[in-house]
């Protein structure tokens, strides 16, 4: 398709038709839990006193958006397999099953489709034989025997979220432009931060550590934000600019690939992230919100984080057990496989493709299918790159390093061998 053929104008409405399609989905919101039930059990569980949690949940009638989604599915087939119909497809099924698990919200109907967007703990990581959930006993166990052997660091605790708001504001001034992104508190917030095109939230009342800082930075601001600025400003698909629930792997994994390029991540954030997908486990497999919470509690988080850990997990799900709110599955695969995508397009000679990455809300499947679209123009380059990116030599020397550590079997290498 040349940048003003029928087919590509015909890709623009229907990315319009599906955006509209779209506007009344909205899956956080509709499984959150409301602040003030949090922070009254949170009291109670510190206390010893143990109940099952009573949500009610909104549920939305989202039949209308269902049919125009599986009608826009439909029209991309007359589009003869073009990657930008194959990418307008696969978005629209994507929110059409988000719609189907938002209608079953309450019940034990969400699991399933939640699962077929995020995935299940069980399922294999991409060109390995080991799944998910041994990845995370791996980590888990990795900081559970190097934890307590390091030194505290020397970083700051306890910072408000007023604090943190001023410094994150005066750093994005200077990164994006003045006032192109807020930094707000929200004392409603279940996440500790949440961050949207122009918009990044901070839970009132939590506080921060210089981790959690250089965190925030790089995985909501330089990443979450970054690719939405970046989407908005794509003149053909606007829905680039918005994150469908197919991108989320690819997006979380990019965003915690981003600490870890930016020296942002500690063993602690690999833990808490694999902890996640083990609570999954237990859930689907059970266990009730007590038994998850107490599991959180001892593996040695807080009360109030035990609650919240567990609390991400039975979003929109009864918290009797057998079934979970499966999005945290996608931290652990998606940093191993966005990882692996950077290995690869090192070895290729690729590295367009991963500025290409931030260009838009995109799976790594996107990137590969719509090079012809880039090249032709019809998808725009990133207008910003997160600062690890706008230093390709440093980042090409880094995962050189890796690919060749990675052929280091460290089973049979002995301490005597390497002095």
């Amino acid at each position: 398709m040349n940048s003003t053929s029928p087919d590509l104008q015909h890709c623009a409405a229907l990315d319009q038709r599906l955006l509209a399609a779209v506007k009344s989905i909205h899956i956080l919101p509709t499984v959150a839990w409301p602040a003030s039930l949090e922070n009254r059990m949170i009291a109670d569980y510190a206390a010893g006193r143990f109940a099952l949690p009573e949500v009610s949940y909104q549920r939305p009638d989202l039949a209308a958006a269902r049919a125009e989604l599986a009608a826009i599915e439909r029209e991309t087939a007359a589009l003869g397999g073009d990657p930008l119909g194959d990418y307008l497809a696969r978005t629209a099924e994507s929110w059409r099953i988000a719609a189907e698990m938002l209608e079953a919200v309450g019940t034990g109907g969400v699991s399933a489709p939640s699962i077929a967007l995020y995935g299940r703990p069980g399922d294999a990581i991409p060109g390995s034989q080991r799944s998910n959930l041994d990845a995370a006993r791996y980590f888990v166990e990795l900081s559970d025997e190097v934890g307590a052997d390091l030194l505290a660091d020397d970083t700051r605790e306890g910072i408000t979220a007023e604090v943190l708001r001023d410094e994150m504001a005066h750093t994005l001034d200077g990164f994006f432009g003045a006032g192109t992104v807020k930094v707000e508190v929200d004392p409603e917030l279940t996440a500790k931060a949440a961050a949207g095109a122009t918009r990044i939230r901070l839970r009132g009342g939590a506080t921060f550590s210089d981790y959690d800082r250089h965190q925030l930075l790089a995985h909501e601001a330089l990443v979450h934000t970054l690719t939405a600025l970046n989407g908005r400003a794509q003149p053909l698909l606007a829905s680039l600019g918005r994150t469908s629930p197919r991108v989320t792997a690819t997006q979380e994994g990019l965003a915690v690939f981003a600490e870890l390029m930016s020296g942002a991540i500690d063993i602690a954030r690999l833990k808490r992230i694999s902890l996640r997908i083990l609570a999954i486990d237990m859930a689907l497999s059970g266990a009730d919100f007590v038994e998850v919470y107490k599991f959180f509690a001892g593996c040695g988080q807080s009360a109030a984080d035990s609650f919240h850990s567990a609390q991400r997990v039975f979003r929109g799900v009864p918290p009797a057990g057998g079934a979970a709110f499966a999005k945290d599955n996608v931290y652990l695969s998606g940093l191993l496989t966005v990882h692996t995508f950077f290995r690869w397009a090192l070895k290729e000679r690729r590295l367009e493709m991963l500025r290409h990455l931030f260009a838009g809300k995109l799976t790594l499947h996107d990137v590969v299918a719509l090079q012809p679209h880039f090249e032709s123009g019809a998808i725009a380059p990133p207008r910003w790159l997160p600062p690890w990116m706008q230093h390709v030599h440093g980042l090409a020397g880094k995962l050189a390093f890796s690919v060749f550590v990675n052929g280091i079997r460290m089973g049979k290498v002995h301490a005597d061998e390497l002095v």
